[in-house]
């Protein structure tokens, strides 16, 4: 048996007629860079999530850039976000001109509160909190942080579509958030896209412009911006899927309860925990497994597909190396390190199938 860490052609099989619609609709009307299917797609994900402004763009790592360069963040100041996360949520700072500062973990996988406070100083200007893996941070512990020290809370949602927190969901806690839609997102396009959400009208048209060549109006240039459009194509693709994306979450979170009950006994095998009051959005299942690389080779040889998100943390990769890093520093994410392993996880994915990868990793460890 052969099992995909992720099937992207099985969600498309399952909506075809709504995908190839929604294509051929762009094509006839060569409506391929803006126009009324990347505003409709705005509207829609902006009245679904629950917000005011959604800003469209070309990806999810331009949404974090866009979002701090119109927030003033730049030279001589200071962002802290997560040591554990995909590089997207530290160049970003970097490229706007300011200084990464990277958090260690909770037990969650995700950044910890008490750790985050300790870096703060007069040079700090925004935390991004990365909801990782679909798991949302500790948001009462970083809305106080934030509002005690007077910098921004930036969300990273790329991996947190309608994760919720008390209630509330992701990206909808700080000033702004960001969202990606790289194809294997839990909301993916044929390619990459992305936007942001906020509430506050007057950032929203910054950020507009900005990702628009600093223009609102065709060659009414009132700021010089970049070029970080959403296509049509995408725009009709995601408008095409968004109707499907709750029940989707929800089968994710079937399929976790299922790993749970299979995994949860296997003494070698640490299951995610999830957050009090939280609805994990699973975009990743990760366990800390011992002999973590043998398992993963175990799993290949069975046609079983893995992952690890991340090999290495960010404070300890060759472009960080000016940092000068210390694992004494990160203990929770330097332990997890050799341990965290993606397992398959799609709303497609059938119960034998599931079944069949756990009995491999009990097969492992007998």
């Amino acid at each position: 048996m052969y099992i995909p860490f992720v099937d992207l052609k099985a969600q498309y099989n399952s909506i075809k007629t709504e995908i190839d619609a929604a294509i051929g609709n762009v094509i006839n009307e060569t409506a391929f860079i803006g126009g009324k299917y990347v505003d409709s797609f705005e509207n829609q994900f902006a009245a679904l999530y629950g917000v005011k402004n959604c800003i469209s763009c070309a990806n999810g790592t331009d949404s974090l850039y866009i979002i701090m360069k119109m927030l003033g963040i730049g030279a001589g100041d200071e962002v802290i976000t997560a040591a554990n996360s995909w590089i997207s949520s530290s160049e970003t700072i970097t490229q706007a001109g300011a200084k990464p500062v990277f958090a260690d973990a909770d037990s969650y996988f995700t950044m910890q509160p008490t750790h985050i406070e300790q870096l703060i100083t007069s040079k700090t200007k925004a935390i991004i909190a990365v909801h990782l893996y679909g798991q949302m941070c500790d948001m009462d512990a970083l809305v106080e942080i934030c509002n005690k020290h007077q910098v921004h809370l930036i969300e990273d949602c790329a991996q947190s579509h309608f994760s919720e927190y008390n209630g509330r969901r992701a990206g909808t806690f700080g000033i702004a958030a960001s969202f990606s839609f790289y194809p294997g997102k839990n909301l993916g396009a044929y390619g990459d896209a992305g936007c942001m959400i906020t509430n506050d009208d007057e950032l929203a048209k910054k950020l507009k412009m900005y990702a628009r060549h600093g223009a609102l109006k065709k060659h009414q240039h009132e700021i010089e911006g970049i070029n970080s459009r959403l296509d049509g194509l995408q725009a009709a693709i995601l408008s095409a899927k968004l109707p499907h994306i709750l029940n989707w979450t929800a089968a994710r979170r079937n399929v976790a309860a299922a790993y749970d009950i299979l995994l949860g006994q296997v003494p070698q095998i640490k299951i995610p925990v999830v957050r009090e009051q939280t609805l994990h959005s699973f975009h990743l299942y990760v366990i800390l497994a011992e002999k973590r690389d043998g398992l993963m080779a175990f799993l290949k040889a069975a046609g079983i597909e893995t992952a690890i998100h991340y090999p290495a943390p960010l404070p300890f990769l060759p472009a960080y190396r000016y940092l000068e890093a210390n694992p004494a520093n990160f203990p929770v994410v330097a332990a997890n390190t050799g341990k965290i392993l993606s397992l398959p996880i799609y709303p497609e994915i059938t119960d034998k199938q599931i079944k069949f990868i756990a009995d491999t990793i009990k097969q492992f460890y007998a």
